[in-house]
C-alpha cells in the first residue's frame, strides 16, 4: 500500500535542532571527559572533533547540507560517481571473484570446482613465481566451463607465456570468443612498482586481439592495491591508478587502437577496508576521477571505469585472525555499497599460509550472505547525496588529482616510479599511519587491542613467497605483531613467557582500570603480566612478592591520589628488590623512584621495544 507523503510525519513533531544545540552538548560530553576545560568555547568543538586524515583531509563529526558539493548526476550517467551503469554493478549484485594462488595445479582445481559450485561468479588466478605454474592452467581449469565463469589472470612478467596458454586452451576447448569474459590481467608499470623489475611483453598486440576477438575480455589491469599495501594513502592510490591508467591509454592509442576502444580495454583494482566510508568514498571518487580523463580524451561516454574491489592485505593480521571476518565483511559491504563491479574477499587466514576450505567457504559466503540475505547489491549508491560522503568524494577527488598531475609533471608513472618520487611519497605517509598505529590512535582489536596471549593459531601450508623488490609491503599490524614473534621464540627458547610485575595499590575499584590497560598494553608485546595478592599496599611485601615472581621489571597501578601517597615509596622498594625499570600507569608527572611512564596515546611500540630489552628478549 503506497501511503501519501503528507501524512508521513516522523520526526516532524520535534523541534528543530540547530548546530549551535549540537555544539554546546557536545561541549558538555568533552568536558565530562577531559578533552576541553571550562574554558573551552562552542567553537572550538569542531576542531575537537575532527579527524585528520592522512591526505591532509578532515573530517568533521557533523556535516550539513552548507558542507555538500551538488549532488551528481544518476548512476550511469557522466561523471559515473555514482555508478557506470543505471541499474547497478550487474543485474543480480557484484561479480563475486575469488583469488587463487595455489601452486598445485590439482589442489586448485579442486578448489575452484568447489567453488564455482557454491556462489563464485569468476576466478582470479595467479600464474608464475608466487602461484599457479603456467603448465598447470589447463590442470586447474579443467572442470570449468570456461564460457560461463570469467577468469582474470595475474602472471606479472610470466604472462608472456600465460597469455598464449590462455588463448591456446579457449582454442582447444571451443570456446565461443563472443562469450569469454575476464581479464588477461596485463600491468607493465603495477609489475615494475611491486619488483622494480621492467617488463615488454606484447601488451598492444594482445589488447588489438581482445579488442578484435573478444568483445567481453579486457586485455589490461590497473592494479592500484601495490601502492595501498606500500602504506599509502587513499589519494596517493588513486592518483597513482589514474597515472598508470592514462599510461595504459597513451600506449593503446599509439599502438593503433581508437580511444573508445583503449578505454575498453582497462580494469582497475583497488583495496576495501573495514573503514567502510572511505572505501564508498574512494571507489566513488575513482569513477569521477577516470571520467574526467575520458572528458579531456573527448569521450566522456565511455568514462564509466569497470572496478575490482578486493579486500585489504594490509589490514589484514596473523595474530587472532578470526576478527579478520569481521574486517573482510565490513570491506566487502563498502566495496559493494561503493559501486565495484566485482569484489574478491581474501580469506581470514591469508597471512597464515595457502588458505584452507573453510576459509574460502566464509569468503566467498561472505559475499552471497550479504548479495542474497542483505540484499546490499539491490540498492544503486546507497550513500549518494549524504553530505558527508558527497564532501568527502569530493576532497578526495581533488586530492587524487592533485597527486596526479605530480606524477604527470615528473614525466608519468614509469618516470615517477624511475625517479623514486612514488615511494618516497608513499613512505612518508607509512611514516605517518605507522605513528598513529604505535600510539593506537588507530586501534587493531586483537592485536594492539585486547590480544590473546594464549591463542592457538591454525596451522596452514606455507604460500608461495611474493616477487621482491619494488615497493615495500607493509601490514598494519606488523610492527606489534613482530614484537609478538620475537618474544614466541624467546619463550620456546627458555620455556617461560616474559612477564611485567603489576603493583597494584589500594581496592580494586582504584586500580582496576590502570591495571588493566596497562596489562593490554603488554600483552600487545606478547608480554604477561604477573598479579599480586590483591589490597596490599606495603612496599615491603610488594617487593618480596615481586621477587618471587621472576620479573624483571614492574608497573604501578592505582589512582592519581594513590600514587601520590604511595608511588615513591613502592618504586624505591620495587628498585630495592631487583626491578630493572618501574613504570607507572598514568600521565607522567613527578614520582621519585619512577622510570617511566605508560598512558593512553603513549607510544605503545616504543614501550614494549622498552620492556623486551629490560626482559632480555632479543
Amino acid at each position: 500500500m503506497t501511503v501519501p507523503s503528507e501524512t508521513l510525519r516522523l520526526a516532524a513533531d520535534f523541534p528543530a535542532a540547530t548546530s549551535e544545540q549540537w555544539r554546546q552538548s557536545a561541549l558538555a560530553v568533552l568536558r565530562k571527559t577531559g578533552a576541553a576545560d571550562a574554558d573551552t568555547g562552542p567553537e572550538a568543538v569542531r576542531e575537537l572533533l575532527t579527524h585528520h586524515g592522512h591526505d591532509g583531509i578532515d573530517t568533521a563529526a557533523l556535516y550539513t547540507g552548507a558542507d555538500a558539493p551538488t549532488v551528481p548526476p544518476p548512476p550511469g550517467l557522466f561523471p559515473y560517481t555514482r555508478g557506470g551503469r543505471a541499474t547497478g554493478a550487474v543485474a543480480a549484485g557484484w561479480d563475486i571473484r575469488q583469488r587463487h594462488a595455489d601452486p598445485d595445479p590439482k589442489l586448485t582445481g579442486e578448489a575452484i570446482r568447489v567453488d564455482l559450485e557454491n556462489g563464485v561468479t569468476s576466478l582470479w588466478l595467479v600464474l608464475g613465481d608466487g602461484g599457479l605454474p603456467v603448465t598447470g592452467l589447463a590442470t586447474a581449469l579443467q572442470d570449468v566451463y570456461l564460457d560461463l565463469a570469467g577468469v582474470v589472470l595475474d602472471a606479472g612478467d610470466a604472462a608472456v607465456e600465460a597469455v598464449p596458454a590462455w588463448f591456446a586452451l579457449l582454442a582447444e576447448r571451443g570456446v565461443p570468443s563472443a562469450e569469454v569474459r575476464g581479464n588477461l590481467g596485463v600491468d607493465p608499470l603495477g609489475w615494475r612498482a611491486r619488483t622494480g623489475q621492467r617488463w615488454g611483453g606484447p601488451a598492444d598486440e594482445w589488447a588489438r586481439r581482445c579488442a578484435a576477438d573478444f568483445p567481453l575480455l579486457r586485455a589490461m589491469t590497473v592494479d592500484a592495491t601495490t601502492y595501498h599495501d606500500a602504506g599509502g594513502s587513499d589519494a596517493q592510490e588513486l592518483g597513482c591508478a589514474l597515472a598508470t591508467g592514462v599510461a595504459y591509454l597513451r600506449q593503446l592509442t599509439a599502438a593503433g587502437l581508437d580511444v573508445s576502444t583503449a578505454f575498453g580495454q582497462l580494469e582497475f583494482r583497488y583495496a576495501a577496508t573495514a573503514d567502510q566510508f572511505a572505501t564508498i568514498v574512494k571507489l566513488r571518487a575513482a569513477r569521477r576521477l577516470w571520467a574526467r580523463v575520458a572528458q579531456v580524451c573527448g569521450a566522456p561516454q565511455v568514462g564509466a571505469q569497470r572496478q575490482h574491489a578486493v579486500t585489504s592485505s594490509a589490514m589484514m593480521t596473523a595474530r587472532d585472525p578470526w576478527v579478520n571476518m569481521l574486517r573482510t565483511t565490513l570491506a566487502c559491504f563498502a566495496a559493494g555499497v561503493g559501486g565495484a563491479e566485482a569484489v574478491t574477499v581474501q580469506p581470514f587466514d591469508l597471512h597464515l599460509g595457502l588458505p584452507d576450505g573453510f576459509a574460502r567457504r566464509i569468503a566467498r559466503n561472505t559475499q552471497s550472505l550479504l548479495l542474497d540475505e542483505a540484499n546490499v547489491g539491490r540498492v544503486v549508491d546507497p550513500a549518494g547525496g549524504s553530505w558527508y560522503v558527497e564532501r568527502q568524494t569530493e576532497e578526495v577527488a581533488r586530492a587524487a588529482w592533485a597527486w596526479f598531475t605530480d606524477i604527470e609533471r615528473a614525466g608519468g608513472m614509469a618516470a615517477a616510479l624511475d625517479s623514486g618520487l612514488v615511494a618516497d611519497r608513499l613512505a612518508a605517509t607509512w611514516r605517518r599511519r605507522a605513528d598513529a598505529l604505535a600510539h593506537r590512535r588507530d586501534p587493531l582489536t586483537g592485536v594492539s587491542e585486547f590480544p590473546h596471549l594464549e591463542e592457538q593459531l591454525p596451522t596452514r601450508p606455507a604460500a608461495p613467497p611474493a616477487p621482491e623488490g619494488g615497493l615495500p609491503r607493509h601490514r598494519y599490524a606488523e610492527a606489534y605483531e613482530d614484537l609478538r614473534d620475537r618474544v614466541d621464540a624467546h619463550t620456546t627458547t627458555t620455556g617461560v613467557r616474559p612477564a611485567v610485575f603489576l603493583a597494584t595499590l589500594g581496592r580494586p575499584a582504584v586500580h582496576s582500570a590502570r591495571a588493566g590497560f596497562a596489562a593490554n598494553l603488554f600483552a600487545a608485546g606478547g608480554v604477561a603480566s604477573v598479579h599480586p595478592p590483591a589490597g596490599d599496599d606495603d612496599p615491603a611485601r610488594l617487593a618480596a612478592a615481586f621477587a618471587a615472581s621472576g620479573a624483571r621489571v614492574a608497573c604501578l597501578c592505582s589512582s592519581d591520589r594513590v600514587y601520590a601517597e604511595s608511588a615513591q615509596p613502592v618504586a624505591r622498594a620495587l628498585a630495592e628488590a631487583g626491578a630493572t625499570r618501574v613504570w607507572l600507569a598514568g600521565a607522567p608527572a613527578d614520582h621519585p623512584a619512577v622510570d617511566d611512564y605508560l598512558f593512553a596515546g603513549c607510544d605503545a611500540v616504543r614501550v614494549l621495544e622498552k620492556i623486551l630489552r629490560d626482559l632480555g628478549v632479543p
